[in-house]
Order: structure tokens, then sequence, then C-alpha cells
């Protein structure tokens, strides 16, 4: 892989987009995660914007460090492919519990930013970008202007909340016609048709996150980037046969690239970018509260 241009932007300790611009919690807790407790999170740690008005309370429990990392730089199958081999394995095996208060009533994002901080502080997490030439896989249209059957242009008037009520947890996989999620601007788990398949599904993202978001579902070893042209958003639903799945529990296994040429007429060509990506400086165990 060559180094086409290094571009140090050191964001080691998270001050230049974090505690620099005062995005940092006014009080923080960071603890050994509890045997049995389930994994949970007061609003979704996913990319997409779906969000939980808080009052500027971040609590999570039983959670690794690298879903705390993931969320803070809102990483996503491309740059976790990259970063994941750099981080050592107490970062993924781990639990942590974070229990953190901001003033006011900061947004999803706005989160994002003071969880860098927090992490800067208290797991001394130092990372850089660098841009670099990386082979990809792009997606492209099997049939030039034309859209698989499960790939629609979204459509601006409808309706399209990202607004997770607390109260309501099956609000995620809440549908509207078609099948869709309720829920905009991030990608869902739903139910599949098949047993043994895997099913995903959103409204109003563009085919850029989407690509994305399905590099590591793909395990293929490449990042996978949009190269359509389609701009705007659009929704879409996929449904395929994870790798490894048993063939007795779906005989008619569907591989991911098999899916995304008959459901949404898209096709993987090999191709060549330069991209930023994520290096790992530093990361250690937390200090004490």
């Amino acid at each position: 892989m060559s180094l086409a241009a290094a571009v140090r932007t050191v964001v080691a300790a998270g001050f230049l987009s974090g505690l620099a611009s005062g995005q940092s919690f006014d009080v923080a807790s960071v603890k050994p995660g509890q045997p049995g407790v389930q994994p949970n999170s007061n609003f979704p740690l996913g990319p997409g914007d779906v969000y939980v008005q808080n009052g500027g309370l971040f609590s999570a429990n039983n959670l690794p460090l690298v879903t705390y990392i993931f969320f803070a730089y809102k990483i996503i199958g491309n740059q976790g492919q990259i970063l994941l081999p750099q981080l050592p394995d107490w970062t993924k095996t781990e639990q942590f519990d974070i229990q953190a208060r901001a003033t006011g009533n900061p947004g999803k994002d706005q989160m994002r930013l003071m969880m860098r901080a927090l992490l800067a502080d208290r797991f001394k997490l130092a990372i850089h970008n660098e841009t670099r030439d990386v082979p990809v896989f792009a997606f492209v249209l099997v049939k030039p202007g034309k859209l698989g059957p499960q790939l629609k242009l979204h459509s601006e008037g409808a309706p399209c909340s990202t607004d997770l009520k607390p109260a309501d947890a099956q609000a995620q996989v809440a549908t509207v016609d078609g099948g869709l999620p309720a829920l905009c601007n991030g990608i869902f788990g739903m139910p599949p048709t098949v047993p043994g398949r895997q099913r995903a599904a959103a409204r109003n993202v563009t085919l850029a996150f989407i690509a994305d978001s399905l590099s590591g579902a793909a395990n293929l070893g490449r990042p996978m980037i949009d190269k359509t042209g389609i701009t705007g958003t659009v929704d879409f639903s996929l449904e395929w046969t994870p790798e490894g799945a048993e063939a007795t529990a779906d005989p008619n296994a569907l591989s991911l690239q098999e899916a995304l040429k008959d459901q949404l007429g898209i096709k993987l060509q090999s191709d060549k970018t330069s991209t930023s990506v994520i290096v790992l400086d530093h990361v250690e165990h937390p200090s004490a509260n």
C-alpha cells in the first residue's frame, strides 16, 4: 500500500475537535463493566442520526472501548476495517461503563465531540489521519440509469424523523409502507423473510453511506465506495445470507454481492482511490475517576 500523502492532523487528546472548541463533558465516570449486565446505552451509538433527547446525559454500560471509539469518530465499515487490526485486544474484549453529563441539551454530533475529549483524557487515546492510495470495490449500476427493485430515490416530502422515543423500545423496527423503517438517516436491522438471512433497510441515506456501512458485512478485505453517480438520498431494503450460515437454514442462500445485484441493481467493481484513513498512535487502560 503506497503512501500518497501524509496529512498528520493529530487529534491526540481529541483537542482539535473536542476540548479546543469547548466540547467536553462537565463530569464523567469510567468504570469496569459488570458481569452479567446486558450491554446498553441511552441512545443508539451507531453512525446514523437516530437519537434520543436526553438533557445532556450520556449513559452506557458493558460496552468495549472500540464501541466508544467508533461512536466518537463516527467510524463505519471502511475506516473500521483499517483501524480494528491496529487496536490492542483488550479494547475489543474488556467492557466499560461510562456515565457523563453535559450542560444543556447537546445533539448527537456534539456528544461525539465530547466523547473524543473523554477518551483522550481517560484512555490517552491519540490518533491521526493519513491520506493513502488503497484498493477498493466501487458501487456501480449493473445497468446505467436503472435502479434495482429494492432501491429508490427518497421522496423529499415524506415524513422522516430521527427522534427515537425512550419509552418505545420497538421504535427502531417500526415500519412504514413497503416494510422500510419509520425512522430515517440510519441503517436498521429488520426481520428477514427467510430464517438464517440478514436484512437491512434505511430511508434517506446516501449510497456512499450504504457502501461504507456494508463493507464490514461484505468482508471482502477492501473498503467499498460509491461510484454510481446517483446524487441525493435513497431508500432501500437488502436481504442476504451471511457468510458461514448453515445451508439448511437457507436452501436458496444469497451472498451479499448477489443480493446487491438482484435487489439494488448494483455490482462491485475493482478500483483504486486516495482516501483518508485513521492511524492509531496511542491508547491505554483508563485512569481513575
